[in-house]
């Protein structure tokens, strides 16, 4: 897996990731690539230079901003790891559950809300799903290094188990409770569904409760990452 970017990659380098190499582009005149070069010494990481051109190819991408590094694979976490990084921090859980998600851009942004809004983990679902690659950790700025990501075949099986431990778990759609009306202290889970067809029903089913975010526009649904951060947000004001 490759991941580019300055922030991207930064946030890699200070992570426990599995990384192969990094890659500087040759003779740069951004005096800022050096500080990748610290952060690989400092890590023990290997590091190279290539002409532009390389990273490009390497990135499949011209946005690379003169910097790259392979991973050997994503590291992804189990539910028991989301559960822990929860207590460790002495704090009530907070999940986030992708439903067939598949524009990675999207992947990449709701992983970033749920890791600035404290979220304790992210779960996916193996098939039907955007997995966690380079666009993903590019357009999650970083956080996917800091935040728990599980991969599930089956969600439903999450939810299911996260209920067995005394999780609640919400759904997001338009038929549900208004979410600033919800309790949404304690251990909770959240699901957000694609912007295509939603939550499937049979996973709604499953879910303890729905919320809804009030929306007046003529639109008539929120972009998936949006409805996430605004979820997530109202999660944090409740219990602030």
């Amino acid at each position: 897996m490759i991941i580019y970017g300055k922030n991207p990659v930064k946030e890699a380098l200070k992570s426990d990731k599995p990384i192969d190499k990094l890659v500087l582009e040759k003779d740069s005149k951004d005096g800022s690539l050096k500080s990748f070069i610290s952060l690989a010494k400092e890590k023990g990481i290997f590091y190279t230079f290539a002409p532009k051109e390389s990273i490009t190819r390497l990135a499949g991408t011209d946005k690379h901003q003169g910097v790259a590094l392979s991973l050997t694979e994503f590291d992804y976490s189990s539910l028991d790891d989301i559960i822990n990084f929860a207590k460790e921090k002495n704090q009530s859980l907070i999940v986030v559950i992708l439903d067939e998600i598949t524009d990675p851009h999207n992947m990449g942004a709701i992983i970033r809300s749920a890791e600035c809004f404290g979220a304790h983990g992210v779960i996916i679902q193996k098939h039907r799903s955007a997995q966690v690659n380079g666009t993903v950790i590019k357009a999650s700025a970083g956080a996917c290094a800091h935040i728990p990501i599980c991969r599930m075949t089956n969600i439903n099986d999450a939810i299911r188990e996260l209920k067995e431990r005394g999780v609640f778990v919400f759904a997001t759609d338009f038929d549900g409770e208004k979410i600033d009306r919800a309790n949404l202290k304690g251990d909770i889970a959240i699901v957000i569904g694609s912007e295509g067809n939603g939550i499937r029903r049979l996973t709604k089913e499953l879910c303890d409760g729905v919320v809804t975010i009030p929306q007046s526009g003529k639109v008539s649904s929120l972009n998936a990452s949006v409805a996430a951060g605004v979820a997530l947000y109202e999660i944090v004001r409740q219990r602030s």
